[in-house]
């Protein structure tokens, strides 16, 4: 069995975390997304990241936010949702591309959780039923259709985002000659329409678990905890459970797909 030494070795490979393996096209990045199942933005955890792998100049040396992205491949993580991936918010909130075979493992979850939150909240399930009679919808129809402040909007869908019942994407507005940027919103059964996955939401957290653990290929454990939004799924023998099952494999602190 591969030691903590050579985990890390073949991590720094497969996650592109060396210059010599700097993505250098579009098809590369998609490659990349496919090979791991799951790539963040930038760089927050064990899990692989995109920009990282980029190995490209910040956009602005010194500045912080945007800035600090690549100067000609940050819009690689956009194209990549253009290419028919999903971008899901369910990384604790942040952006998070997942390939083909990573959402069929979020399914169950992002449906058991389209409906806990609807039951859950009078705000929330006007807003899921709205966009279930609409379809995907623009943030700025939404509003009006609503009759909700930009905030009121914002603080009804970032929960929803979060936990992965609603699924959110860049779209690009033409108004008066001049592009402009937009969100369009759609429930998770609207945006993801590939196969269902075959899990309970306790169980599909194990599959997911064992797809990041393999994506990152090694990790400390007290990382997976803070991986994804769903606390109210983890229990004190997740990873326990998945060792034994033969499913994860410890290794000096940290965990690595068996």
């Amino acid at each position: 069995m591969e030691s903590l030494a050579e985990l890390r070795e073949r991590r720094a490979f497969e996650c592109r975390l060396t210059p010599a393996r700097a993505l250098e096209s579009m098809d590369e990045a998609e490659a990349f997304l496919r090979d791991r199942g799951m790539l963040t933005r930038t760089a927050d955890s064990a899990l692989p990241s995109l920009y990282e792998a980029c190995h490209e100049e910040p956009y602005r040396p010194g500045s912080p936010g945007f800035a600090t992205w690549p100067a000609t491949k940050w819009p690689w993580f956009g194209e990549l949702t253009v290419r028919g991936y999903l971008c899901v918010a369910v990384h604790r909130g942040k952006n998070l591309l997942v390939s083909g075979e990573t959402a069929i493992a979020l399914d169950p979850i992002c449906r058991a959780e389209t409906e806990r939150m609807r039951a859950e909240d009078a705000g929330w399930r006007r807003l899921l039923d709205h966009l279930a009679k609409t379809g995907p919808s623009d943030i700025e129809d939404l509003r009006t259709e609503l009759g909700l402040k930009r905030q009121e909007l914002k603080a009804l869908r970032s929960p929803l985002e979060r936990c992965g019942a609603i699924v959110a994407r860049s779209a690009e507005m033409t108004a008066g000659g001049e592009y402009a940027h937009s969100s369009v919103l759609a429930r998770w059964d609207q945006a993801y329409t590939g196969p269902r996955g075959g899990a309970d939401s306790a169980g599909a957290l194990g599959d997911l678990l064992v797809a990041a653990v393999r994506a990152a290929v090694v990790a400390p454990e007290p990382e997976l905890r803070r991986w994804f939004s769903w606390q109210w799924y983890w229990t004190d023998t997740a990873v326990d459970d998945l060792v034994r099952a033969g499913r994860l494999r410890r290794v000096d602190g940290h965990v690595t797909a068996a």
